[in-house]
């Protein structure tokens, strides 16, 4: 067996404590003989419930060896409150003790740069692999087998139950709901996440009607009316779009294999035959139904018409810049609504709203990047939204926002260019429905339809704005090298059949910090230029890596793709690194 570096695990801190442990605090030494896998994560990150989903397997393959435990480390003020971490659990379904750590203590003990982030702890306590982004689970896999197999030729091997404790179930008629349409009939038809479902409630929004898609969705949420009456369903975690019949109750798959897009998967063709990544949300505009693809940061097109799909706009790139569609980058986007002549995105993870015209052009009505959020009304270039997921078009050409970490009902108004709130103190809103004068918003941590009049004006709030509370990398001016760390797992080596297996793209906010070393290469290492005139910003790195299996007798090797996507805020400094290490898979050595 390889020797792997030994380096020991720092202990687990986190103000607001273990969830699914039975109120039980446990510390490293608790689990000492357990093989430990951290997933740092927070509960706004898709490319993190895309983790939370590929552990699963592995979770239950190993429950008498492996503890998993979910670091909670959050990006939004939002996520910092613990009833949020709370809600977050039950939503997603994880199934495994979770640390809240609100103020990222355990997150820079272990020097995490990015969500997602797994780090493996032997059974003796040490790290011994540190994982960054999706597409690791087999990988991690092999590493737990050897780990399994030297630590029980040791004796320092524990098996037995693990400790994850259930919390009690809750009886309520929706759980989480996602999004929510207004049937002919005036029934409402809500995506009902966590129970996997879809629920028809009658006129006033509480009574229910119906219960649809036992067994057949995975945390649908958006829902959009085709032209031939049936109801298009983003299902989500299937990574599919569907199609509901209210008149028969027949569900039909659109689009979708039922697995994950990956970087180099067909970006058009067959809508049955091509993979998809979180849909999240869809909506009817231009003779096609547009979906909100929140796991690639794009958005795709499905075309009745012909059966197919493909990428109307976006790079994968995740960030915010403007332009032609095909130029244009986008953060999980998540909400969508369709006007004449204007195609509305809730952008969350740059806490953005922005809108595609007729000729396929991206604008940003409201936001400025990853990093800034807040709740302040007034002027839209000023204004600040908190990762909202959803917005509703309104009869006089405005815009409500579902401002979901901010608890609050915003508007865009185009006319004037300014933003004001609408209504607060309802809980994480993911959608709204208009119905004559009133709008219903769908309170998804409340787990209920909340009808509101629209006010005539707006309601007053205290201006607040927050940046991400990550601590910035001090680097110096001038030369400064980029490392990103790749380790091909045991038994597999980089695919180079077909010509280069990585590839890197680095970018910075604002652009003027990078004098040299930004756009796209297949080197995983590169020399960046730091301007000493711009005193701090971010570098946007981009990594992917991909593996196949080390078996010169095998014609066809399974293969896996690595990605991950960083936002590294950086300060400039007499005094700080040359060298920046972004670990992708394995161990910096560096």
């Amino acid at each position: 067996m390889a020797s792997r570096a030994r380096v020991r695990a720092p202990e687990l801190i986190g103000k607001g404590g273990w969830l699914n442990t039975g109120d039980h605090q446990y510390t490293l030494a608790d689990l000492r003989g357990r093989i430990v896998i951290l997933d740092f994560w927070t509960f706004c990150c898709v490319n993190c419930l895309h983790v939370l989903d590929e552990l699963r397997e592995l979770e239950e393959k190993h429950r008498d060896t492996v503890v998993i435990i979910g670091v909670h480390s959050p990006k939004f003020v939002h996520e910092a409150e613990h009833q949020a971490v709370v809600d977050a659990v039950e939503r997603y379904q994880v199934h495994h003790p979770v640390l809240d750590d609100p103020e990222l203590a355990t997150w820079k003990q272990y020097a995490v740069r990015a969500w997602p982030t797994l780090v493996v702890i032997d059974p003796e306590g040490y790290v011994v692999a540190q994982h960054a982004g999706e597409g690791h689970a087999h990988a991690i896999e092999k590493l737990v087998e050897e780990l399994e197999a030297e630590h029980a030729a040791k004796g320092t091997l524990r098996r037995g139950d693990g400790p994850y404790v259930a919390p009690e179930p809750v009886a309520t008629d929706l759980r989480f709901p996602g999004k929510a349409v207004l049937l002919p009939s005036g029934n409402f038809l809500v995506s009902d996440s966590t129970r996997n479902q879809l629920v028809e409630l009658a006129p006033d929004g509480e009574s229910v009607v119906r219960r649809i898609g036992d067994g057949e969705f995975n945390e649908p949420q958006g829902l959009a009316p085709l032209p031939d009456g049936r109801i298009a369903v983003a299902d989500t975690v299937n990574h599919s779009i569907r199609a509901y019949d209210p008149e028969s109750g027949a569900i039909e798959t659109l689009a979708g294999t039922g697995k994950q897009w990956w970087q180099g998967s067909p970006t058009s063709g067959p809508a049955l035959d091509v993979s998809l990544s979180s849909p999240w949300d869809v909506a009817w505009w231009g003779e096609r139904l547009w979906i909100a693809m929140a796991g690639v940061h794009q958005l795709w097109t499905y075309d009745p018409a012909t059966g197919t799909v493909e990428v109307a706009a976006g790079t994968t790139n995740e960030g915010l810049v403007d332009g032609p569609a095909a130029e244009a980058w986008f953060a999980q986007p998540s909400g969508l609504a369709a006007t004449e002549d204007r195609l509305w995105i809730a952008d969350s993870e740059t806490s953005a709203v922005r809108w595609i015209d007729r000729d396929l052009v991206v604008h940003t009505a409201v936001g400025t990047g990853l990093f800034d959020f807040g709740h302040r009304d007034g002027e839209a270039g000023q204004a600040l939204l908190q990762h909202p997921l959803g917005v509703t078009a309104l009869p006089d050409g405005s815009v409500a926002i579902s401002d979901t970490y901010n608890h609050a009902l915003r508007r865009y108004d185009p006319a004037g260019g300014q933003v004001t709130t609408l209504a607060t103190d309802l809980r994480e809103p993911s959608g709204a429905v208009l119905v004559g004068d009133d709008i219903v918003v769908v309170e998804s941590a409340r787990h209920r339809l909340t009808r509101l009049r629209l006010p005539e004006e707006a309601v007053r709030v205290e201006s607040v704005a927050h940046r991400t509370q990550r601590a910035a990398t001090e680097v110096a001016a001038g030369k400064l090298r980029l490392d990103v760390v790749f380790q091909a797992p045991a038994g597999q080596k980089l695919d180079t059949r077909y010509g280069p297996s990585t590839r890197l793209l680095v970018s910075s906010t604002p652009p003027e910090l990078l004098i040299g070393g930004d756009g796209a290469g297949t080197d995983l290492s590169r020399e960046l230029e730091i301007d000493p005139a711009v005193a701090e910003g971010v570098l946007h790195v981009s990594a992917m890596a991909a593996s196949c299996d080390d078996d010169p007798e095998n014609e066809y090797p399974a293969c896996h793709v690595h990605q991950q996507d960083w936002g590294v805020p950086v300060r400039v400094s007499a005094d700080g690194a040359s060298r920046l290490p972004l670990v992708l898979a394995g161990m910096d050595q560096g």
